[in-house]
């Protein structure tokens, strides 16, 4: 069994904003309206390849995300190898993306927050690249909606992002990050 978590914020007043990021890929990838709640986030079960999927969207705001990550973890048995977790970076440039094992929160006060709940950092993460403005402040920048034209770029890294939560599921972290960190 995997999880696979997006982070976001919940409301409507987030959509498409850099912080969401990680909500954004898994309502793409899922193309799926039929979330149900548990642990103070929506949740959906799929298979991939045979094996039991659960997709999270925490409902904590990202600075307590870990909260509900934590109890998925606990409540389905599940080994930090089999947790991906989904969310922007403000230290990647836009559209550029990086899967990572194994590393600090970086100052990402949801990663912060999984970090401290888990009593780990060893999980795989897929941080997407938003950039950052230098001359915003940063709450307002990641709080700020993606323009039209960033929101086409997102939507062209959809297939690999897709692709990267396939090739988690069926060929675990290791190979994951062997095949998509690699430069093209």
């Amino acid at each position: 069994m995997k999880v696979i978590v997006g982070l976001g914020n919940p409301g409507n007043e987030y959509q498409n904003t850099r912080h969401n990021v990680g909500f954004m890929v898994l309502d793409n990838y899922l193309n799926d309206n039929d979330w149900k709640k548990k642990f103070n986030s929506l949740y959906l079960e799929k298979r991939i390849n045979g094996e039991k999927v659960i997709f999270v969207k925490p409902l904590t705001f990202m600075n307590l995300s870990g909260d509900s990550v934590v109890q998925f973890i606990n409540y389905y048995d599940v080994k930090l190898d089999d947790l991906l977790v989904i969310h922007d970076d403000l230290d990647l440039p836009f559209s550029s993306y990086k899967l990572k094992k194994n590393s600090s929160a970086g100052g990402h006060n949801g990663i912060k927050s999984i970090i401290n709940r888990l009593n780990s950092q060893d999980f795989l993460r897929l941080k997407i690249g938003v950039s950052n403005d230098k001359s915003i402040d940063t709450k307002d920048y990641v709080l700020g909606k993606f323009s039209k034209k960033e929101k086409e770029e997102l939507s062209l890294l959809q297939k690999t992002f897709n692709e990267i939560i396939e090739s988690f599921v069926i060929n675990g972290i290791d190979k994951t990050m062997n095949i998509y960190n690699t430069k093209k």
